[in-house]
This record gives C-alpha cells, sequence and structure tokens, in this order.
C-alpha cells in the first residue's frame, strides 16, 4: 500500500463517527507476542514444570481467557489476520510466507487515523511483511526480538503525549530452541499426544526453556510499559499459534490453535479474574479501535470484544473458525474446521494425502527431525507408537471430537450413529463459512500421496527460489 494511499485512508477514517458504546480516553495499549506458545504450556493455564512467573504475575494483576484462539495455525496466515482482521481466504495469506494481497487494507492505519501511534517491534508481521500493514515505527529484528533494547531506545524519545499501541514480537519459543536451561528431561510432563522417547524429553526441555525465555522478555517490557508508558495501560500477552510439535503447530487440534491471552488494565480489569469468551486474533485489532474510540471498519471477519474488556459483556463469539493450507513442501494438507465452546469438527480436504510438516520432513534436524526419529523407531516395536506415528501422517475426511469429555482430542467420533446430527450440523457450517470467504481450497505445493515414500526437503530451497 503507498503513503498516499495510506493517508486518504487514514483521512476517511477520520470522518468515521466515534462509537456510541463507549467514549472513553484512548488507552494506551501494549501487546507482547510470543511465537509458537500452545495456551498449556505456562504457568496461569495449569502447567506445574515449566516456569513463567511473569506471566503468573500478569494473570493475577488482570484477566485469564481461557478459550481464545488464532485464525491459522502458521506464522504468516496468523499474524496477517491480526493486521488485516480478515481470515486468509479473504486477506490472501493462505500459506505460509505469502504477503496479504495488495488491495488488502490493513488496520495499523485506524489506529493512526484515531490519534495513536501504532509501532511494531521485533515479530509482529511475518518476515519483512511489517511495511506492508502501515504501522508507524517499525523496529527490532523482524524475525523477532531477543531482547528489549530497541524498544527502550523508542520510548525514552517519542512524543508521550500521544497515545501509544505498541506490539512487541519475540521469537521464543519458535524453533530452534535454546540449551535447556535447567529443567530435568526426566521428569517433565509430556503431552498425551507425545511419545515419551529420551529426545523428545530432552527438546520437550529446550521448549521449556526457550518458553522462560520469552517469560523474561515479558517482564522486561512489563517493566518498560509501566516505567515509560504514562497513563492508563492496556497490556496483553498472547501468541502466533502453539508450539512446533506433532498435532500442534500446522494442525487444527487446540495444541495448534488455542492460546494463551492474558490481559491487565488496571482500574478496568479485575484482578485474578478470568473469562470464557471465546474470541479470536482478528478480533483484536477492532477491539483496540472500539476502545480508542472509533468505529470498526465495515466487510471484516474481526469483531470488536470490547464490552467483554469493560466488564459489558460475558460472551463474544458463538463459534471459531480456523483454516490451514500449507507451509511450502514440508506440509501440504489443507484443513478447515469449526469449534464451539465444547465441540470441534474437522474437515481434511484431502485425505489421499500424508500429513507430513517440518519435523518429518526438514533436513534440519533442529526442526523436530531428531526426535521424531526417535518415534520412528519406537514404532518399529510399539503398537502404540505405531498408532501414534500413523494418526500424525494419514488422517480421515471427517474428524468430530466432545471436548469437554476428550480436552486432548483422542478420541474422533465422526462415524458414531449418535452424533450424526452433529456431524451434519458442524459439517454444514464449515461449507457455509467457506463460501462465505471465498475459500477456493487451494492446494499450495507438492503433496505427498499415500502410500508413497516420505522425502526430505531441503529448508532453504525456497529461499534459494526467491533469490533468483
Amino acid at each position: 500500500m503507498s503513503n498516499l494511499t495510506l493517508t486518504l485512508f487514514a483521512a476517511a477514517l477520520l470522518s468515521l463517527p466515534l462509537s456510541g458504546a463507549e467514549k472513553i480516553t484512548p488507552p494506551n495499549i501494549v501487546v507482547f507476542i510470543s511465537d509458537d506458545h500452545s495456551m498449556l504450556d505456562s504457568e496461569p493455564y495449569g502447567a506445574t514444570d515449566i516456569r513463567t512467573p511473569n506471566m503468573a504475575r500478569l494473570a493475577a494483576e488482570g484477566m485469564k481467557f481461557t478459550h481464545a484462539f488464532v485464525a491459522s495455525p502458521a506464522c504468516g496466515p496468523s499474524r496477517t489476520t491480526l493486521c488485516t482482521g480478515l481470515w486468509p481466504a479473504r486477506n490472501g495469506a493462505e500459506p505460509n510466507h505469502k504477503a496479504k494481497n495488495p488491495e488488502v487494507k490493513s488496520l495499523p492505519p485506524v489506529l493512526h487515523a484515531l490519534g495513536y501511534e501504532v509501532a511494531a517491534f521485533g515479530k509482529v508481521a511475518h518476515g519483512n511483511y511489517g511495511k506492508d500493514h502501515g504501522f508507524d515505527v517499525l523496529g527490532g529484528q523482524q524475525q523477532g526480538d531477543s531482547d528489549t533494547v530497541e524498544v527502550a531506545k523508542f520510548l525514552n524519545t517519542r512524543d508521550a503525549s500521544k497515545p501509544l499501541c505498541l506490539f512487541f514480537g519475540t521469537h521464543h519459543p519458535h524453533v530452534p530452541w535454546g540449551e535447556n536451561a535447567g529443567y530435568d528431561a526426566g521428569t517433565i510432563k509430556l503431552p498425551p499426544t507425545h511419545l515419551d522417547t529420551a529426545a523428545t524429553r530432552e527438546q520437550r526441555a529446550r521448549y521449556c526453556s526457550d518458553i522462560t525465555r520469552a517469560d523474561t522478555l515479558l517482564g522486561e517490557l512489563r517493566a518498560l510499559a509501566k516505567d515509560k508508558v504514562p497513563g492508563d495501560t492496556l497490556f496483553i500477552y498472547t501468541a502466533d499459534h502453539g508450539g512446533q510439535w506433532p498435532f500442534g503447530k500446522w494442525n487444527l487440534y487446540d495444541a495448534g490453535i488455542r492460546i494463551p491471552f492474558i490481559a491487565a488494565w488496571p482500574g478496568h480489569l479485575k484482578p485474578a479474574s478470568r473469562s470464557d469468551a471465546l474470541i479470536a486474533w482478528p478480533d483484536l485489532i477492532p477491539t483496540f479501535i472500539e476502545l480508542g474510540g472509533g468505529t470498526v471498519p465495515e466487510g471484516i471477519d474481526g469483531k470488536s470484544f470490547a464490552p467483554v474488556l469493560l466488564g459489558k459483556a460475558t460472551t463474544h463469539r458463538e463459534k471459531i473458525f480456523t483454516t490451514q493450507s500449507g507451509d511450502g513442501d514440508f506440509n501440504v494438507y489443507p484443513i478447515r474446521s469449526v469449534r464451539t465452546r465444547d465441540w470441534k469438527y474437522i474437515r481434511n480436504l484431502h485425505p489421499e494425502f500424508q500429513h507430513h510438516t517440518h519435523i518429518s520432513r526438514s533436513s534440519n534436524v533442529l526442526s523436530g527431525y531428531n526426535y521424531w526419529q526417535s518415534w520412528l523407531t519406537a514404532a518399529e516395536t510399539s503398537t502404540a507408537a505405531a498408532a501414534v506415528v500413523k494418526r500424525y501422517s494419514i488422517r480421515p475426511a471427517e474428524e468430530l471430537y466432545d471436548l469437554k469429555s476428550d480436552p486432548d482430542e483422542l478420541h474422533n467420533l465422526a462415524a458414531e450413529p449418535a452424533q450424526a446430527e452433529r456431524l451434519q450440523q458442524m459439517r454444514a457450517d464449515v461449507d457455509a463459512w467457506m463460501q462465505q470467504q471465498g475459500d477456493k481450497q487451494t492446494v499450495f505445493g507438492k503433496p505427498l500421496l499415500i502410500g508413497e515414500p516420505v522425502t526430505m526437503v531441503d529448508p532453504g530451497a525456497g529461499k534459494k527460489k526467491k533469490a533468483k
């Protein structure tokens, strides 16, 4: 989007009427985004073996959302949806590592038109796509900051009379995970979807260490915000999707799409409170727009949940739709889903494809192949391990889960006669949603068909191709 287009867009937005629902002084907004962090992997959400004291402190001072979801379990589509308020089929960033369509407007200029200075440090958009979204300030390493030095410099010199909307994104706990920082790999808890091998435990300890590193940065940013951002400030911790584990990232199970979302807002949110309202990442900036006194642009998918933050509502969405289209040739497996509070329906568009990801096809062992190999070895002698490996790579056309009795989504009820009516309704929900989105169900990349040998993919191939 050109500077002229952004200017005209912002000028038009200035003429929009203020929301009649709530007229308040625009609060400062600070958002900390971690990279690949599943909801359950932190103290506020019940983890007893992962050290996240700053997340725990944030939850103690504010509100923990228990049903927050992303639009897609891959970095690019998820973050582009954050910036545009549109699901991937409508913004154009369907597969990972693809920019939004040029004609698609982003939402940061709306905040700018309301008087905000909108800054993004580190990995907020994906790769170098931050420049496409109209942020006033882009700083730090766009692949993900590992410290808060640049933010501190910015806060020391900016005009503090303007309300601030600041996004900070770290690379932690995205792979490659750093060295184990004091976790006992032998006693660390493994999710029920993991195979218990020494290699898995070693990598799980590294993953937990990187979550703690993200938590440390969270503490630093909170201290800076309290010291350098005067006035009414809403502070949020969240993540772009779940961790890079089998059945997590690149999947529509909750381990891939359900993320931590903790908000502290002194004077507005009750300490140590919780909300089970269903919210989604495309709702974030629309919420900020309403809190800032503006009107959310029409025609987007995002919906403001400002009434929940302001104590005027306890519910938001009834259903959450999610989509995964692919990530190069590592992951060519398009999936769609709908989730209510208690049920999940998953549509695997091409069950004739093998499901794989960087974990099982990348020649870079740091992506997960170092422990995945131990899963394959276990599957040679264990029928239980073989079943897990098969469930990862070969999937049915439809999946249906009762999330109240089966929160780990281990028992597919799609073939149960007692669920036929529910299956039909949720199937229709996904059909209608895809039609509304203009979802062409495109296959991005070269699929690996069931029965074909699993070949490795060079993780540098895409970069080499771009450079030509």
